[in-house]
């Protein structure tokens, strides 16, 4: 299915962080303890473009100029999403945007987010930390991509959020950072890739998913090759069945149905 291919960029505004605004501690000896902040990665395809602590009650996400995080991406809405912190708490708020805002692949409105939880908002994904002091691994992204009917921030009609596929399905990361997170695939189609580099389609189609690879002159390395159950995924589709397990640079996802 052909794509509008959009140009995107990514400007945050710089802000003071507030004097005593910290979320959590972090020990270190017997007595001291050092100040935490979370953090947000925002990356593009798996390629990190911006890492910030959230030292702010709100942090508001959009494409118009005023917002803390603008992103020049049109199938983000000019107000788009709210990140707000309540004490311990840190929420993801959807501000109404006409393409909707994804946390791990599922459509949400005013959400609680945790450590290691996905949010999507149009073709940027943005990881929670909850601790500044771990370290952001750029590896392994499932991402959903741009429908060609995608609205494009206008009054029309929102879309809906289902897709025509009968049941819906996720994958379960066994290994890796992001451990026991399961992310859903509601859109027609998602892409898994290692580093920036898109390797691999996952398409949720009437009755079935598919998988099928992804040609990249960046792959070089034989592992660099997603696999199936121990075999390499090609450019032809294949039927994923229930616990079926995707392999893709070391990370390892176990596909499932989840109704």
């Amino acid at each position: 299915m052909a794509r509008r291919k959009l140009r995107m960029t990514a400007r945050v505004r710089q802000h003071r962080p507030e004097r005593g605004r910290t979320h959590g501690t972090r020990h270190v000896h017997h007595d001291e303890q050092v100040p935490t902040m979370s953090k947000l990665i925002m990356t593009l395809d798996g390629a990190v473009v911006r890492e910030y602590p959230i030292d702010k009650d709100s942090i508001s996400i959009g494409r118009k100029h005023g917002n803390d995080i603008q992103l020049n991406d049109l199938t983000v809405s000019g107000r788009h999403a709210l990140l707000v912190t309540m004490g311990e708490h840190t929420y993801v708020d959807d501000l109404g945007s006409t393409n909707g805002t994804l946390l791990n692949g599922a459509r949400v409105a005013k959400t609680l987010v945790k450590h290691g939880d996905v949010i999507q908002v149009g073709n940027y994904q943005f990881t929670y930390y909850e601790d500044e002091a771990v370290e952001y691994e750029p590896t392994m992204f499932i991402q959903a991509e741009i429908e060609e009917t995608q609205v494009i921030d206008t009054k029309a009609s929102k879309p809906s959020i289902a897709s025509r596929g009968e049941r819906l399905a996720g994958v379960k990361i066994l290994n890796g950072p992001m451990a026991e997170k399961v992310l859903e695939l509601r859109k027609p189609f998602n892409t898994i890739g290692f580093n920036g580099v898109k390797m691999a389609m996952i398409a949720r189609n009437a009755n079935n998913y598919s998988i099928s690879g992804l040609k990249s002159n960046k792959m070089r390395r034989a592992n660099d090759v997603p696999v199936l159950n121990g075999k390499p995924i090609t450019t032809a589709s294949r039927v994923l069945k229930e616990h079926d397990i995707i392999e893709l640079a070391g990370t390892r996802m176990e596909f499932f149905y989840l109704d």
